[in-house]
């Protein structure tokens, strides 16, 4: 008698019914004119979005990089702080965050702005910073990137770390400077582990974007919540929320698990 074969299902059904749900939300949007007019409102938001969520993420890939650098550091201080930042950051919610730098934090920072450059100002060359020069919108963007960076910061260090000691002490042999040994053996073997993960820290990004409605910032969640107070036409808006998330974040996922695959089968050539 013959052992039965272990076959595996490799059919994506979960992505099947998201994709169903998604198309009866989309003929919902072409079909029925309350749909139509909820979706054209919302529209003007998911540039504000797409807009945060991006400029934000390139704050924090920025800030994270230095952060992980400065953990590597042969200078005690550096690498306490990079400790410190991360652990900090981590610990507090991106909601708590956005208050406080849209409430206590921007208003500290414009203080010290006009106290660093008192005597310009006072010599006519630079004009008073005011707190309402700081926009909600940048200080949502501010806010979202010292949050991300302290996690992406661990992406970094993670990546770097898997670059074999080896392939650095040969390039220092060489003579390569501590920047060259970066720029030309570390970062790129390293990005290769780093992008996945950087990915999926995006699209927890495009998620988490929502949460600066709540500084009024026009965004998708935050018309959808204006729409439907003054229609009441809660169960509408909020689907056509949803499927605008979904479709965001659902698309980039898809792209960065084909990315993944495209990894894997270099490696294995």
């Amino acid at each position: 008698m013959k052992p039965l074969k272990n076959t595996v299902d490799k059919t994506p059904w979960w992505l099947i019914a998201v994709i169903i749900i998604a198309l009866v939300l989309l003929w919902n949007m072409v079909a029925d004119e309350d749909y139509q007019r909820i979706a054209s409102t919302l529209s003007k938001g998911l540039l504000t979005t797409l807009g945060v969520t991006f400029s934000a993420f390139i704050l924090a890939s920025f800030i994270g990089l230095l952060i992980a650098l400065a953990g590597f550091s042969r200078y005690r201080v550096l690498r306490e702080f990079s400790r410190f930042y991360v652990e900090i950051f981590r610990g507090i919610p991106v909601l708590v965050l956005l208050f406080y730098i849209a409430f206590v934090g921007a208003p500290e920072m414009v203080k010290l702005y006009n106290w660093l450059l008192q005597w310009p100002i006072e010599a006519g060359w630079l004009d008073t910073a005011r707190t309402r020069d700081f926009t909600l919108l940048w200080r949502a963007i501010l806010a979202l990137s010292i949050s991300y960076s302290a996690f992406i910061a661990e992406v970094f260090r993670a990546g770097i770390q898997e670059v074999g000691k080896g392939q650095i002490e040969a390039a220092q042999v060489l003579g390569l400077s501590s920047w060259q040994r970066f720029r030309l053996i570390i970062l790129p073997q390293a990005m290769r582990k780093i992008l996945p993960p950087l990915g999926n820290d995006l699209v927890a990004m495009i998620k988490d974007s929502a949460l600066v409605s709540v500084l009024g910032v026009q965004d998708i969640t935050q018309l959808g919540k204006v729409f439907s107070a003054s229609s009441f036409q809660f169960f509408e808006t909020y689907n056509v929320v949803a499927f605008m998330y979904l479709v965001l974040t659902l698309s980039l996922s898809l792209l960065i698990r084909a990315f993944e695959a495209h990894l894997r089968r270099n490696d294995h050539h």
